[in-house]
């Protein structure tokens, strides 16, 4: 297939570009940057330049493609409000995208996250939550999914919490971060609250895979490991950067702090049976090990 991926350059794009391009696929991708053009260019593929906002280049980079990898998303969202402009920008990319594949049988993949549900590990079937702080983006993604119906391929993978590399990455990646500028490798709660978690390049399969085969109108997980406990990520953050380990303030947290407190683990058991997802990179308490001080 010629798909056309968004945030190719992020730490899920990076591999799934590199996926793509490594089992026969060729590539156009959005660029806002001359440095995500060159970083681009310089693994193979072709570069559409514009940025999420700019949906006419979206829509020509959809009606070019065999496919659409979305998984561009705003660089700001330190705060309530620009987390809330960066889901409403993702989702009118993403209807964009949607439309314009309308009637035509092309698959488009989304990047989704795997829900929070009380009492249980997340499944495949459990529907994404439209409330609270993150509710936009499960709407934007849902009303993607519903295009099935208008002959759209629509799929979501629904990522994890953490989504890792090399120990940076994802909600573990923001707790570290948050322990340099601190002093404490900290944790909201008791911290016996779980996150599942996948690494990149795994993930970057479940994306292939998904643009390959999925059936219309489907949702999976690229959740590797169920659930580790936020205090065992925070001991092995704050291990190895030589810090406290203690238990903080749900607001210290910013924005996402209540998100933090929650207890969410996620299964991928569908997934890997019926696509036949199968993780073989470092799970995330191994590869915090690459944490550097």
């Amino acid at each position: 297939m010629h798909v056309f991926v968004t945030g190719g350059t992020g730490t899920i794009g990076s591999p799934v570009v590199t996926e793509l391009l490594g089992n026969g696929h060729t590539v156009l991708a959005l660029a806002r940057s001359d440095s995500s053009a060159q970083a681009l260019e310089a693994v193979g593929a072709t570069v559409l330049r514009g940025g999420l906002a700019d949906l006419d280049v979206l829509r020509s980079g959809a009606a070019q493609s065999d496919g659409v990898i979305s998984l561009a998303f705003g660089r700001d969202y330190g705060t309530a409000e620009s987390l809330a402009a960066g889901i409403a920008e993702e989702g009118a990319a993403m209807a964009a995208l949607g439309e314009e594949l309308v009637d035509s049988d092309r698959p488009i993949v989304a990047v989704s996250g795997t829900p929070w549900v009380p009492g249980h590990t997340a499944t495949e079937d459990d529907p994404l939550p439209t409330e609270g702080p993150v509710g936009g983006r499960a709407a934007s993604v849902t009303a993607l999914l519903a295009l099935a119906s208008r002959g759209v391929r629509s799929a979501a993978v629904r990522m994890p919490r953490t989504v890792h590399d090399q120990g940076a990455g994802g909600f573990a990646g923001l707790l570290t971060a948050q322990a340099r500028r601190t002093g404490v490798s900290g944790y909201p709660g008791d911290g016996a609250q779980r996150w599942p978690a996948v690494h990149a390049r795994d993930a970057a399969v479940l994306f292939r895979l998904a643009l390959e085969s999925a059936p219309a109108g489907t949702a999976w997980h690229a959740v590797a490991d169920e659930g580790d406990t936020v205090r065992d990520i925070a001991a092995v953050i704050g291990r190895r950067l030589g810090l406290p380990v203690r238990e903080l303030p749900v607001a210290e947290f910013g924005p996402f702090g209540p998100i933090f407190a929650m207890d969410q683990p996620a299964s991928s058991a569908r997934t890997r049976e019926v696509l036949g997802w199968t993780p073989t990179h470092p799970s995330l308490l191994a590869d915090l090990e690459n944490v550097r001080p």
